[in-house]
């Protein structure tokens, strides 16, 4: 299991990309996948065709969400996503952190984090 962490800067007010990381139709719109999405603590989401799923731990309305990612059988360690969001100069500096990564999904993971993710909101942004 590896844990990653990253930075990201978004053309974006906090509580913009709050919406664009917790509202289905917004969701949508910047990845161009429909999404299952509550800001319901313990309500399950599924995003990009359920590649992703996994429950909704805990929110702080423009600032903080928590989730555990499923993967697979292996329950035991949870993998856990915090993202915060802190106003910036330039938007919104976003703080991922992502626990218990299993080995051998790290490097789709992160690749996800980084190009899928928050690269495609970046640039749903940035035009």
């Amino acid at each position: 299991m590896k844990d990653y962490k990253k930075h990201f800067i978004i053309p974006a007010l906090p509580e913009e990309v709050y919406a664009a990381l917790t509202n289905p139709a917004t969701i949508q719109l910047w990845s161009g996948e429909a999404a299952e999405m509550s800001t319901e603590p313990g309500s399950e989401f599924a995003l990009w065709e359920e590649s992703i799923v996994g429950k909704n731990l805990e929110f702080e309305q423009d600032k903080k969400i928590v989730q555990q990612w499923y993967f697979g059988e292996d329950e035991e360690t949870p993998s856990i996503v915090t993202i915060k969001l802190h106003s910036s100069p330039k938007g919104t500096d976003v703080e991922l952190k992502h626990t218990n990564i299993p080995d051998e999904a790290y490097e789709d993971i992160t690749e996800g984090w980084n190009d899928q993710y928050f690269g495609a909101l970046i640039d749903f942004y940035k035009e």
